[in-house]
Order: C-alpha cells, then structure tokens, then sequence
C-alpha cells in the first residue's frame, strides 16, 4: 500500500557477480566462526562452554564499579555483570575456565559476603551447567538448524518447485553463515540467545525469499518479459517498497531491544540487527541470481 520509491526499475542482475563474491568472503567468515564454535575456542556463554550464573538481591543499592573490582582482585576479571535499577538485584555470569574444575557459586557469594558486610544479600538463583552439558547444547542447536532447512526445503517443494526449495534453504545458511562470521569477527559472545536470533532470522529470511518467490511465479506466468533474468528484476523492484518497509519496521523493535533492554540482551539484539540487514540482502542478492544460475533464461511454469 505504502510505495517507498515509485516505480523502481533497477538491474539487480548486473552486480550478481559483485554480490556472490560479497557473499563468498561472508560465508568463509562464517566456516571459520562455526569450527571456532565447534572447538570451543570462539566466545561461547556458559550455556554452550559450561559455568555459572548467580542471582543475588541485596538489602542496598550497590554499585557496579565495586563489584567488578571485588570480581577482579580474586580473578574473575571475565565475569559478565548485569544490574536490575531500583530492585538491587545483581546478576553474574562466569565461563568455565581452562583447568577449573567444579562450580564457582560458593566461593563468589563467600567473596561478596567478606568485601561487602555492610549489604547483606540473598541468594535467588544459581545455575552451574558443565562442559558436557554445554557441548550437548551446541550439538541440539545444530540439529535444530539441520532440521529447519529439510522442513524449508520439504515445504517450497510443495509450494513452488524443488529448485526453489533448495535456493531459499542456502539463502537461509547463507544468513546463518553470515551472522556466524560477523559475530566471531567482532569478537561477541556466542549463547543461546544468539542461537534463537539463529532461528528467528532464518524464519525472517525464509519469509522475505518466498514473498520474491510469489512475485515471481505470478509474473512468469503473465510473461512480462522474455527472460527469467528479467522477470527477477522485475519482481524484486515490485516487491522493494514492501522489504524496505518490512526490514525497518524489525529495525525499530531491535534498536529498542538494542537500547532499552539491558546487558543480557543486548548480543541478541545485535545479531537480530545484523540478521535483519542480511536477510533482505540475500533475498534480493543471493536467492534471484542463484535461480538464474540453476535454472537458467526458460521461462518454464513454476506449479
């Protein structure tokens, strides 16, 4: 209903090569970033590496300065801070570290009771999960991810052609890839929000690629142009309006995520904003040019 820009007639097959080798760089960065994971080496959460994450409220306010510093003179300089205003309520989180052996719950809440006697707390929640438990973690998380794309794949079979269901399945590994790489380049930590940001953009991808999708098969079957080069291009401008719309509209809930919605969730907000942009760059760049190069210039009827 609402025409961004009016009658858009860009050639989007022009730049494929430019936007497959754009492409290329973000899924080696993606390779890359998955063996770190799966070598415990890149920067995992304590759901996926093993740890601890402790709940305190205490009887006074407290400051956050005071508690990193008490964290970091007995050695847990690495310790993930989260304060709740108003409530003095302290959440801290502590991967498991090469050569410690057990949980660290008791010897941190005895460190709090000695550097802070004046502001008694209570204990809320404690939560140890080990190595073996993180590493069962990532291996459920890639799973889930392996039987999302057989679903998408089962699914566009049905729905347009098998073709089409492989195309929007790598279009949607390509953004998983991407935001994989990206993350393991600026250095963020890994958990298992950011595995549900996985899942959420690849839903959001899949949904973009097949609304191309539907132009599309509409627009092969009315013959408006002679090649199938030409009737993506021509799909992709007629649905621009509406993926820049829908792109900024999960901006705007992002950037308040971003914002407004503390430490814990800041990565997730960061990998959804990152997801976002690629996904609408991969269902114009990556999803048309691949069906051009698979299918080639016929214009044969998609069911």
């Amino acid at each position: 209903m609402i025409e961004l820009i009016k009658n858009p007639k860009y050639d989007f097959m022009a730049i494929k090569s430019y936007a497959f080798a754009f492409s290329a760089v973000l899924i080696v960065l993606g390779i890359i970033g998955t063996v770190q994971i799966f070598q415990g080496k890149a920067n995992l959460g304590i759901e996926l590496s093993g740890g601890t994450s402790i709940q305190l409220k205490f009887q006074k306010p407290f400051s956050m300065e005071q508690v990193r510093s008490i964290l970091s003179g007995a050695g847990y300089g690495e310790a993930q801070l989260q304060g709740v205003e108003g409530d003095n309520v302290l959440f801290v989180k502590l991967r498991l570290l090469e050569g410690m052996e057990g949980g660290v719950a008791e010897p941190v809440l005895k460190l709090f009771r000695e550097q802070m006697p004046g502001n008694p707390f209570t204990v809320e929640g404690v939560s140890e999960i080990g190595p073996a438990i993180g590493h069962k973690l990532r291996q459920d998380a890639i799973w889930a991810l392996c039987i999302a794309a057989l679903a998408i794949v089962i699914y566009l079979w049905w729905r347009f052609e098998f073709k089409f269901g492989v195309t929007a399945t790598v279009t949607v590994f390509h953004d998983i890839f991407s935001m994989v790489g990206l993350f393991w380049l600026l250095g963020l930590e890994k958990d298992l929000l950011f595995i549900t940001a996985l899942l959420t953009i690849g839903g959001y991808s899949l949904t973009d690629t097949v609304v191309l999708f539907d132009r599309l098969r509409e627009n092969i079957r009315l013959r408006k142009k002679p090649s199938f080069s030409e009737v993506i291009n021509l799909s992709i401008n007629e649905v621009l309006s509406r993926t820049i719309i829908t792109s900024l509209t999960m901006l705007l809930a992002v950037l308040a995520l971003l914002f407004f919605g503390g430490d814990v969730l800041r990565n997730f907000a960061i990998a959804l904003s990152i997801g976002t942009v690629v996904g609408n760059y991969s269902s114009v760049f990556v999803a048309g040019p691949m069906l051009v190069l698979w299918r080639g210039e016929k214009m044969s009827e998609v069911k």
